[in-house]
């Protein structure tokens, strides 16, 4: 019996059906056998192979009217079994593929597909209950990007599996007081350099690490230790890999036939067809499909510039205008805003969450208001401007002061994650220590600075792994991390930092109620270019306590700084990364400070603070004494 309605037909046509995992692929039925379901409408005939017919064909398909899809039912097709679509064209061409809609697949190089029968048990019923208050703007997100192929291996170098990442990274995640976990692309991807964003399976875990159900079990395993799952994925280009979704049935079925559009420059592969109904169908059922069958929190999207701009990487002569002569590409424009309103309907608790590394506007705001929909936009600007400025001798970075202020002009305008991610570690990047000029002393005293300021700007946190270690060698996905620096005194001191501040920003509304909104920074001082420091305050609502931050970029101690604050009465000392335990020399505030209540610099109050070397301080306001 056919799995598709004469209703699935219509929206797979239109591109309006976004559960395609449910109607296509191979599902076994209840009484034994397996379904096979594939959109090829340029086919002549479609078999499938596999083990069960030790790979010689004849199982058929048989196609469903005019819609382009071809389905049928082996009796003999069992879950385990491995299996591929051998494509007959129009041209006489016999074309061995994977299955686009496939849950599961062999483990690289081998490329087969495998029927999947789910098993797990979901126990995280609690933390999907209540995921919307957690997933809200106005509530702290820090967030572990993790590559799991190499954070942690066994002892032998061999790859842990998804159950076992699951139950350390739950465990090292919450004791580092992080909120979310995010995995770069784990969809089904041959070439493992490619870290995952060459994706062949986009409804497929990858085998590396176990099966599907395995994976479930390491999201259960992350909800119930309260931490949310981020999954970065990739709609912008694909591989073209033979046996993947390039000229799948002969044609360019899923990407554009022309270069100068369905070939991507940097990445050497193939790009999406956005325009074509079915196309948007496929992707936006593959997003569905992991937020639904994967218990997802957060989609990351890749390469979302790459996608908005038909020039993008380009020269001229390359690419092609769009209808008004614009280099804007409204056809992925239209899938973007229909992918955002598709899950802001059926998930309300989710976000969604742009890297997209130009001005264009509108990226996080509602599609209704002419936005693109996304609830949050990856600011890297922010990135690449504080690292050049970190990068400077201290005794040259007053004249550079505008790379930590600059982004006051425009922070307002989206809902901003501050990334601190893989793509500053590799290709000869450096770590992020390495970057830091000085001594050893110096470097973690930045490093620690670098994180202060993060963790005390608007827009939510993330931080690549590695970098609660203060690793020295850049990021290697045929290696792993170097856990032995967790032993040595200034490593564990830059943990406990990252864990003091994952507190503090968890626990003080002022840090992130308005990590978002307007009206959440307060410049005291912004200017003070000559001696590199910078002091403001962070506001939550009304009745919340606000947090002052004092910042120090040289590695002279400032000592009796007189600061205008608005209240008066006890300052209390928070947070000071040049505190002993950290690994600083202890210059600090001694627990805290009095403010008096005399005017300074047109604010209510004043008080005097020391600001460390190359630190910074978090100052809570108590109360009058």
């Amino acid at each position: 019996m056919s799995r598709l309605s004469d209703d699935d037909l219509h929206l797979f046509n239109e591109g309006t059906h976004c559960r395609l995992h449910d109607k296509l692929g191979a599902h076994p039925a209840p009484g034994g056998g397996t379904s096979f379901g594939v959109w090829a409408p340029n086919a002549e005939r479609i078999e499938v192979l596999g083990d069960w017919n030790d790979w010689l064909g004849a199982d058929w398909l048989a196609p469903r009217g005019a819609s382009g899809i071809w389905e049928g039912s082996v009796a003999a097709a069992q879950p385990g079994h491995r299996y591929k679509l051998r494509l007959h064209t129009r041209d006489g061409e016999i074309l061995d593929k994977a299955d686009p809609f496939a849950a599961t697949a062999e483990a690289p190089p081998a490329t087969a597909s495998i029927i999947w029968a789910g098993v797990h048990d979901w126990q995280d019923a609690a933390w999907m209950a209540g995921r919307g208050g957690k997933q809200r703007l106005d509530v702290a997100w820090s967030i572990y990007e993790v590559h799991l192929g190499s954070w942690q291996r066994h002892a032998d170098g061999s790859h842990l599996g998804y159950r076992e990442l699951g139950r350390r990274l739950a465990e090292y995640c919450r004791n580092l007081g992080f909120t979310h976990v995010e995995l770069m692309p784990i969809l089904e991807h041959p070439f493992y350099g490619s870290w995952g964003y060459q994706v062949t399976g986009y409804f497929a875990a990858t085998r590396r690490y176990g099966g599907p159900d395995d994976l479930m079990a390491m999201v259960d395993t992350l909800h119930q230790a309260g931490l949310g799952v981020i999954l970065d994925w990739v709609p912008a280009h694909f591989p073209t890999d033979a046996h993947a979704l390039g000229q799948f049935d002969g044609t360019h079925l899923f990407e554009h036939a022309d270069p100068r559009r369905g070939f991507h420059p940097d990445w050497t592969s193939y790009i999406f067809n956005f325009a074509r109904h079915e196309v948007r169908a496929f992707l936006i059922s593959s997003a569905i499909c992991w937020l639904e069958r994967y218990h997802i929190d957060a989609l990351r999207v890749d390469g979302v510039a790459s996608m908005l701009y038909r020039d993008y990487s380009r020269k001229p002569g390359e690419w092609v205008p769009d209808v008004d002569g614009s280099n804007h590409d409204r056809d992925a424009i239209s899938f973007l805003r229909q992918f955002n309103d598709t899950i802001a309907r059926r998930f309300p608790d989710v976000q969604t969450i742009a890297e997209e590394s130009t001005a264009w506007g509108g990226v996080s705001r509602p599609v209704s208001t002419g936005g693109l929909g996304f609830g949050m936009k990856w600011d890297l600007g922010w990135m690449h401007d504080t690292l050049d400025y970190l990068r400077r001798d201290p005794v040259h970075r007053r004249w550079h002061h505008e790379q930590l202020t600059f982004r006051s002009i425009y922070m307002d305008r989206e809902n901003f994650v501050l990334p601190l991610s893989h793509d500053e570690v590799v290709h000869g990047k450096g770590s992020l220590l390495g970057k830091l000029p000085g001594d050893d002393w110096q470097q973690h005293a930045t490093l620690r600075l670098l994180y202060g300021f993060q963790w005390s700007t608007p827009g939510k946190k993330l931080l690549f792994m590695g970098g609660e270690l203060g690793t020295r060698q850049e990021w290697d996905h045929d290696g792993v991390l170097a856990w032995d620096l967790a032993e040595t005194p200034r490593g564990a001191g830059l943990a406990r930092w990252l864990r003091d501040l994952n507190a503090a920003y968890r626990t003080l509304p002022a840090l992130h109620v308005n990590d978002c909104a307007p009206g959440g920074i307060d410049w005291i001082v912004a200017d003070d270019r000559e001696h590199s420091t910078l002091v403001y305050l962070r506001l939550g609502g009304p009745d919340d306590a606000p947090v002052m931050i004092a910042c120090n970029f040289t590695p002279l101690a400032r000592y009796d700084v007189r600061i205008g604050v608005p209240r008066a009465g006890r300052w209390r000392e928070v947070l000071c990364s040049d505190a002993e335990r950290y690994g600083g020399a202890g210059v600090g505030n001694l627990g805290g400070v009095v403010a008096e209540d005399q005017p300074w610099q047109q604010r209510a109050a004043q008080l005097s603070i020391t600001i460390p070397p190359l630190g910074c301080v978090y100052l809570v306001w108590e109360g009058r004494s």
